[in-house]
């Protein structure tokens, strides 16, 4: 028989109760860190599931909205009821919405008299910017800034230009995502909503 040397002998264990409550109050922080990590995780993931669905595209009763135009004046979409809307978000860097203006004027004018109102929303854009296209434009109808982007979020807009064709009973008919540029097209998702 050999005699065990001390190297080859497992270490004591050591029964320090110090020690071993201080390994579980390790073990417990480490734990509620966990848990507070997952619970942010799920928090963060249902929220962006909330947001998915809250901005969805509108559709079916046009969402209400108040706006001051660039001159002063207050519209509210439900003092609109038994005309016809066209709704469109602009921005002036939104070089799309430039191929658009020079059509969407020139039909508000031919249509002003018709049953039919234009309103343009400025979308994420500087005051001086937007009173500079409107001018470059020579856009006569009721536009003006959606501060803090409130009617866009309740229309769930995605970007610009995007426009709504809402009927006299307040119902959107129509969306139109991108530049409208032709005139028959415009003309025919007007026949949709006039009074």
């Amino acid at each position: 028989m050999t005699e065990a040397t001390t190297s080859d002998r497992p270490p004591a264990v050591s029964a320090d109760p110090q020690q071993s409550a201080s390994k579980r109050a390790v073990r417990i922080w480490q734990t509620v860190f966990v848990l507070i990590l997952v619970g942010f995780v799920v928090l963060l993931a249902l929220r962006l599931v909330q947001t998915n669905q809250s901005e969805q595209r509108a559709a079916g009763e046009a969402p209400p909205f108040t706006f001051t135009t660039f001159q002063g004046e207050t519209i509210a979409l439900e003092d609109l009821r038994g005309q016809g809307v066209v709704l469109n978000f602009w921005a002036s860097w939104c070089n799309p919405c430039r191929d658009e203006a020079a059509l969407l004027e020139a039909t508000w004018r031919r249509e002003k008299d018709n049953g039919i109102v234009f309103i343009g929303l400025d979308y994420l854009d500087q005051e001086p910017a937007a009173k500079a296209y409107l001018a470059e434009f020579d856009i006569t109808y009721p536009s003006g800034p959606d501060l803090q982007s409130a009617a866009a979020r309740r229309y769930g807009i995605k970007g610009v230009p995007e426009t709504f064709f809402i009927d006299p009973q307040g119902n959107i008919q129509e969306l139109v995502i991108g530049p409208i540029v032709s005139q028959n097209r415009l003309d025919e998702l007007l026949d949709q909503i006039r009074p």
